[in-house]
């Protein structure tokens, strides 16, 4: 009866242990926390960014890998197209060679790549996997992205769009002037209606507008012919 008691205890010490590991285990699979945009849209020949971020609950060290990989329409068959440890490794084979870029930032949470001159055949799934030693169990997200013909609809509205950011400040202006000299004209109008005769201060500060404009005419003719004599004497 003792060792079956003494067996007994043993066996209830190992619950607590087994339920402290259970928890641990629950820990690690949610220390790694990976995040992507689920859809993506993209049009030919415009450069496409793939966002991938992620959380670890241990420091950025040089045994962290980033792994990206695609999945074409209706296919089950998977190939990398980029790998980060340390330093990039896009992919050098495929129909991704030379056009996959880094655009992330480990040490802010960024695993993010951009693809040049996408095409019509880029479309699929991909896939971001990130591994931060002792965080490697983690969730793998997947994008699905479009990549399509950027339509004559999409253009003319970006046309007209530019249009109305560049011309709709000056239209404004135009339209502000107009009104103040519409205005201006009307208050002219209606003082010569109503008999209204200039103070001496007004008819004063005319005559010397107009003195001005004189004396800028004379001043101007003499230059002409000081200017006209001496092209006579050079030429002679």
């Amino acid at each position: 009866m003792q060792q079956s008691g003494a067996a007994g205890g043993r066996g209830y010490a190992r619950f607590p242990l087994l339920g402290v590991l259970f928890f641990q285990g629950v820990h690690i699979v949610l220390s790694l926390e990976i995040k992507a945009d689920a859809h993506v849209r993209g049009y030919v020949g415009e450069k496409i960014k793939l966002k991938c971020t992620f959380k670890s609950t241990s420091s950025v060290t040089d045994k962290l890998t980033i792994d990206w990989t695609y999945r074409p329409p209706s296919s089950s068959r998977t190939e990398s197209i980029f790998h980060y440890q340390s330093f990039q490794y896009p992919t050098t084979a495929g129909t991704f060679r030379d056009r996959i870029s880094w655009v992330g930032d480990v040490y802010r949470g960024d695993a993010s790549i951009s693809i040049s001159n996408p095409t019509l055949k880029d479309n699929g799934t991909f896939s971001c996997a990130v591994k931060n030693p002792p965080d490697v169990h983690h969730n793998i997200p997947a994008t699905e992205l479009t990549v399509t013909e950027r339509g004559f609809g999409t253009m003319l509205s970006s046309v007209a769009l530019l249009s109305v950011l560049v011309f709709l400040p000056s239209a404004v202006v135009v339209i502000l002037l107009l009104v103040r000299m519409a205005r201006k004209s009307a208050g002219l109008k209606k003082r010569s209606k109503s008999g209204y005769k200039k103070s001496s201060i007004e008819v004063s500060d005319e005559t010397q507008t107009m003195k001005r404009h004189t004396d800028d005419d004379l001043h101007d003719t003499r230059r002409v012919t000081c200017w006209q004599k001496m092209s006579h004497s050079t030429g002679s």
